[in-house]
């Protein structure tokens, strides 16, 4: 049996606790306050870049040497819809369930050493996700574990209530309102930032399971518990955010997708990021001694250029950091020293990451051999698109790809004599369309090619392509004040 306590609201959040939490967070401020409890520095690790990142990694994490708190990114723009139709096929889904693999092989250090987790994988469901950890860990005899949940990111339900309320939730890049998707929506969640995170650590949570929060507000928030940094305090929250952003993207910021690739002496055994952060606001960028990889100003560097658009400009809940304030510098062998950060203070909404069904999509290939690949697969395409007319199919798009030729640099193509000579050329079909059965049709003529056109096919696989979904994405902004973050925390009774 678990246990859930009466909510209530305190600060701006809705905060379900255990019943000592009253006296636990006035001591703890008291602490905080006389500066009785700060850490010299902590250490916080990446375990995850995105879903489906290396398993072993947030286990060697903290496994392989010594960390305080271990953070795990687990979700994309396109990731929550994907969560948002694994829930609707089994009401137990609906979160990265890899997640609770990585904590129950983790348990002996969160009891033993003291380890937080937080992660963002809960999803659209951190409630399953939760129960199956309590779960786990009450089998195996972890009787005082405290996993807290954040959510309130999920607005889906509540659009209608939304809308009437004069929120609009424009598109940022077209400025048309939701209304015009409403009924095709698959998801709609909140970026939360730290703060919730922050009221979780305060409870004494072991795990921290979000739905959707910033990649950043992971690790800027464990800076803020426990150097007791204040909110407006936005020289720090920048730290902790570009920290964060560091971290976020796994192995890329120690040598993993790195441009001198060839400098990495180790791809197969890489460690992954350890931000040590001291309450100054100075951090280092390093990792476990012994790993594979690369930590270097460069590494660093290509990180936080990284899904930025104005350097000067990076918005989150908690701040709009300053990158171009960064100093990078090395000063020691995978060890990279981050300081002279600045900040601006936080705007008055939050970005909404919603998305819905814009129809679908079918792709296929066919790999043509010399001579006369290109010709042959030109033709292939063209004998495709005429029979899709002549079937009355409604295809909203219709695109030819030639792979070994123009699949990267799409040039358009000439009667060169050396196209003649070219070994094989792979003919890439990709086609839209509003119904689901017309590409289903269309995918039925992609087999047939073999023996009814240009001889040379030596290659189809995968079988007979069928439809999926086409998943737009829809960003949107939402005054703070028309949401709240909600915080649980949860034991093994």
């Amino acid at each position: 049996m678990f246990i859930e306590k009466p909510c209530f609201e305190r600060q701006g959040f809705f905060i379900s606790q255990p019943l000592y939490f009253s006296r636990y967070s006035v001591q703890l401020k008291d602490l905080i306050k006389k500066k009785n409890f700060v850490k010299e520095f902590i250490r916080i690790a990446s375990g995850q870049g995105f879903w489906g990142d290396l398993p072993i990694a947030p286990v060697n994490q903290a496994k392989k040497g010594p960390i305080d708190y271990l953070v795990m990114d687990y979700l994309a723009e396109v990731t929550m819809s994907i969560m948002q139709k694994q829930r609707m096929r089994n009401p137990d889904w609906g979160y990265a369930r890899d997640f609770v693999g990585v904590v129950e092989q983790v348990l002996p250090e969160i009891e033993k050493d003291g380890i937080k987790v937080i992660s963002n994988a809960g999803g659209v469901n951190p409630q399953a996700c939760k129960d199956e950890i309590l779960k786990i860990a009450k089998e195996k005899g972890y009787k005082n574990l405290k996993v807290a949940v954040v959510d309130g990111d999920d607005i889906l339900p509540n659009i209608d209530e939304l809308i009437a309320d004069g929120h609009a939730l424009k598109n940022m890049e077209t400025g048309q309102p939701i209304t015009t998707v409403k009924d095709q929506l698959l998801s709609a969640n909140i970026y939360f930032g730290c703060q919730p995170i922050v009221e979780a650590l305060k409870l004494g949570a072991d795990v921290i399971i979000t739905g959707r929060v910033t990649d950043t507000g992971l690790t800027l928030a464990p800076m803020i518990h426990e150097f007791g940094w204040e909110y407006d305090d936005f020289d720090k929250m920048s730290v902790g955010t570009i920290a964060g952003h560091i971290l976020e993207c796994g192995a890329q910021a120690s040598g993993g997708n790195f441009t001198d690739w060839e400098k990495v002496e180790d791809f197969t055994d890489i460690g992954f990021p350890i931000v040590e952060a001291y309450p100054s606001g100075e951090f280092f960028v390093t990792k476990h001694e012994g790993t594979g990889g690369l930590v270097s100003s460069q590494t660093v560097k290509e990180q936080l250029l990284y899904e930025i658009g104005d350097p000067k400009d990076y918005i989150t809940p908690d701040v709009v950091a300053d990158f171009t304030s960064i100093h990078v510098e090395d000063v020691g062998k995978n060890r990279v020293k981050v300081y002279g950060i600045k900040g601006e203070p936080y705007t008055d909404s939050y970005k909404v990451s919603a998305s819905y069904n814009d129809g679908y999509k079918l792709s296929a290939t066919l790999v043509y051999s010399w001579p006369d690949a290109l010709k042959k697969a030109q033709k292939g395409a063209e004998i495709l698109e005429g029979r899709a007319k002549a079937l009355g199919l409604n295809l909203t798009e219709f695109n030819k790809e030639y792979i070994g030729y123009n699949g990267v640099d799409e040039r358009p193509i000439n009667d060169d004599p050396e196209n003649d000579d070219i070994d094989e050329i792979q003919m890439r079909i990709s086609v839209t369309g509003p119904k689901k059965e017309d590409l289903n049709r269309f995918g039925m003529e992609i087999a047939p090619l073999i023996l009814t056109g240009p001889s040379g096919v030596t290659g189809f696989a995968g079988g007979r392509p069928k439809a999926s979904d086409v998943v737009a994405y829809w960003p949107a902004l939402l005054a703070k004040e028309a949401v709240q973050p909600r915080v649980t925390i949860y034991e093994i009774n």
